[in-house]
Order: C-alpha cells, then sequence, then structure tokens
C-alpha cells in the first residue's frame, strides 16, 4: 500500500488540506501520513481538533517573530531527517506558504513525487503578494501532479509549460471544508460575538494581515476602519486580529476606542465561518476569504491591487479596492448603502468549487501512484 504524506504548518493550510487527509485516511488504497511544520501553532492545532486530525509527526518550527528564511531553514532540515527514516511514495503541499515551498523543495532532494494542492494561481507579480507567488513558481517546477482549483489556474500551468497530462481541475477544497462546518452552528468563545449575533445588526466582518500591506498601509486601514465606524453607529464592525505584532500596532490604535468596533483573538475556523455566514460585507487581503465567503453570497472587498484569484472578480462577487484610506471607506459605504450594488456582489456565482474537490484529489494521485484512476475534473 502506498505511503502519502500530507505536509501542512499553516491556519490556511490545514483547512485546505483537512478534506484531502479525511478522503486519504478513509480510503483503503493509502497509508497517510500526516505530518506538520508548526509554521503557526494555535491556529493549525485548531483546524485539526475541529477535523479530528492528529498528526503522525510534528516539526513544532514556530518561534517568535520568526523570518522567512528561518521557517524555510528549519523546514527543509526537519523534513530532510525525517524523509531519512520515513520516506513516503508521494508527498502533498498546498497552495503558497514557505512550509509548502519547502516540503516540495526537501521531498525533491528526496526523490518524492510532490502533489501540489491549489496549483497555478499567479497574480503576474513576484512581490504581490510577498513571498507567495514566488513559492507558487517555484513550486510549480518541482511537482509531479498539479491541482489546479479552476480552469483559469490550469490555463496558468500550460502557459508556463507544464503538461496537460500532469494537471487536474479539481475546484477548491476550501469549499469542501466550508460546507461541512458551515452549517454546524459553533458555538464562539467570546460572549461578545454571541451577543452580536443575537442582535441582526449589520456586520463588516475585516481580516488583515498580508506582509505587503504591514506599514503604513495597514495604519491606513485602521483609520478607514476607525471612520467607517464613526460614518456608521448602527454597524458592527468585527475585527479576528491577527497574532503577528506588527499587524497589531499597525491597526489597533486608531480602532480601540470605537463602540462598534469588536476586536477579537483570531477565531477558530468553526466559529470564523459562523461569523462570515452572519456578515453582511467581507473586507480582506487574506486569499481563502476570497474563495470562501461568494459560497455564502457575501460580497468581498479585496484590499490588494492584484489577486491571484480573478475568477470571483470576474463573476462580479469579489472587487479589488487596494489599501488606500479614501477607497476603502468609500466601497465600504457604497456596498452599505447602495441596494443595487450589494445585490450584484451577492447574487454572482461562485467559481471556486462544488465539494468534491477531495476526491478529484485523491483520486488523481491514486492515478500517479498506479492504485486507481482520475475522476472527471470540476468545471464551473
Amino acid at each position: 500500500m502506498p505511503s502519502v504524506m500530507p505536509i501542512f504548518g499553516t491556519r490556511p493550510e490545514a483547512i485546505k488540506m483537512a478534506p484531502i487527509v479525511i478522503a486519504l485516511q478513509q480510503s483503503d488504497d493509502f497509508d497517510c501520513v500526516v505530518t506538520v511544520t508548526g509554521q503557526h501553532r494555535e491556529m493549525l492545532d485548531q483546524v485539526n481538533d475541529l477535523f479530528g486530525i492528529v498528526p503522525d509527526h510534528d516539526l513544532n518550527i514556530l518561534q517568535q517573530r520568526q523570518s522567512l528564511s528561518a521557517i524555510m531553514t528549519r523546514t527543509i532540515d526537519g523534513l530532510d531527517k525525517l524523509f531519512t527514516i520515513n520516506k513516503p511514495d508521494a508527498v502533498i503541499v498546498q497552495g503558497d506558504t514557505t512550509t509548502s515551498t519547502a516540503g516540495a523543495i526537501a521531498a525533491f532532494y528526496h526523490g518524492i513525487p510532490v502533489v501540489h494542492v491549489e496549483a497555478g494561481l499567479r497574480s503576474g507579480d513576484l512581490f504581490s503578494p510577498f513571498p507567495e507567488e514566488a513559492n507558487r513558481k517555484i513550486t510549480s517546477q518541482i511537482a509531479s501532479l498539479h491541482l489546479a482549483p479552476t480552469s483559469t489556474s490550469k490555463a496558468n500551468l500550460l502557459a508556463e509549460g507544464i503538461a496537460e497530462e500532469d494537471i487536474v481541475v479539481s475546484g477548491n477544497t476550501v469549499i469542501d471544508a466550508l460546507l461541512t462546518t458551515v452549517d454546524k452552528n459553533v458555538p464562539f468563545s467570546d460572549s461578545r460575538l454571541e451577543e452580536l449575533a443575537a442582535s441582526g445588526r449589520r456586520i463588516l466582518l475585516v481580516t488583515t494581515h498580508r506582509r505587503e500591506n504591514q506599514g503604513d498601509a495597514m495604519r491606513g486601514v485602521g483609520r478607514a476602519l476607525a471612520r467607517i465606524a464613526e460614518n456608521e453607529p448602527d454597524l458592527l464592525v468585527v475585527l479576528p486580529v491577527h497574532k503577528n505584532p506588527a499587524v497589531r500596532e499597525a491597526v489597533l490604535p486608531a480602532i480601540e476606542d470605537k463602540a462598534n468596533v469588536i476586536v477579537t483573538e483570531p477565531l477558530a475556523y468553526g466559529e470564523f465561518t459562523r461569523m462570515l455566514s452572519l456578515a453582511h460585507v467581507v473586507l480582506t487581503d487574506s486569499g481563502g476569504v476570497q474563495e470562501e465567503a461568494p459560497s455564502l453570497g457575501k460580497p468581498v472587498l479585496v484590499m490588494r491591487e492584484n489577486t491571484e484569484r480573478p475568477e470571483a472578480v470576474f463573476a462580479g462577487t469579489v472587487a479589488l479596492i487596494g489599501t488606500d484610506e479614501e477607497r476603502i471607506v468609500k466601497e465600504v459605504d457604497r456596498l452599505l448603502n447602495q441596494p443595487d450594488a450589494f445585490d450584484a456582489m451577492a447574487n454572482a456565482v461562485n467559481p471556486y468549487g462544488d465539494g468534491r474537490a477531495a476526491a478529484r484529489t485523491v483520486a488523481a494521485v491514486a492515478e500517479l501512484l498506479g492504485v486507481g484512476n482520475r475522476i472527471a475534473d470540476f468545471s464551473s
């Protein structure tokens, strides 16, 4: 029985890998060996707990204010030692984190085939998002099997010379994860959020953490949120603030005295999906939220100048607005106060998946390892 090792280390990876891990564990064709790096710690563990995933190996690399180089070197070193004593027949990495690329490189050095989940996303700017765009491109050069979430991602890979027979359009596993958790109505650990849920008031849900936005741009985001809160006293602004001290130092000073702004610790995934379902508008610089929110009919304003996920922009459910303070205020006001603008985004079609991405992934891995056959690609 072939051994397959999913490797992940951050909360976003864990969310998108969870459906694949569960499908591998339920299959009779594989020995699934789950390995985490601990690039995130508490947030990673929360997701694993939610989905009942117990890692077989934990590199536990997390350090305070860790640099990208330190994450890369500690991950490769840890996996190098692990592969020496436990060499799988294939590894699976997800997306564009430093864990993902380090896992691919370490596997490549040991001659282990790499399966890349969420392959082919491209912004066209090597430095935005940073370092994700470079990570994606590096991993694509190493992978043996590319699980593209959409036909657009497949086209990007083909344009870079990846052979078509090595690409599967799977849909995005984040939709699989979302659909299995959103109906659970997970209780909020913060009592303020339970009160909010019962209030019926409109909610602006905000997430921000991108490295390229840290500093002056993120301070502008904080000022924009303060102005929105002042302009819309009946609105509740909810900000699950990232653990990164640089994010907190930039955003929080402008909003700490606003009565209708609720700042929380990062929400566990089940709680976050519930909050997403309650939100009226979402303001974010996250990649995954751009995929999740449209599934729930939520308009998404993205605080970035470009995106590697253009499908939702073309569909009309996502709008790129950058980090300019004035524009953030203007665009949020438009969605809050112009029903036609809100309805046009809320009713757009989500192009990211149908909830069967994990099944397509496992079938493609089975074909790669000679124990099965692919199933039909996802078509949006």
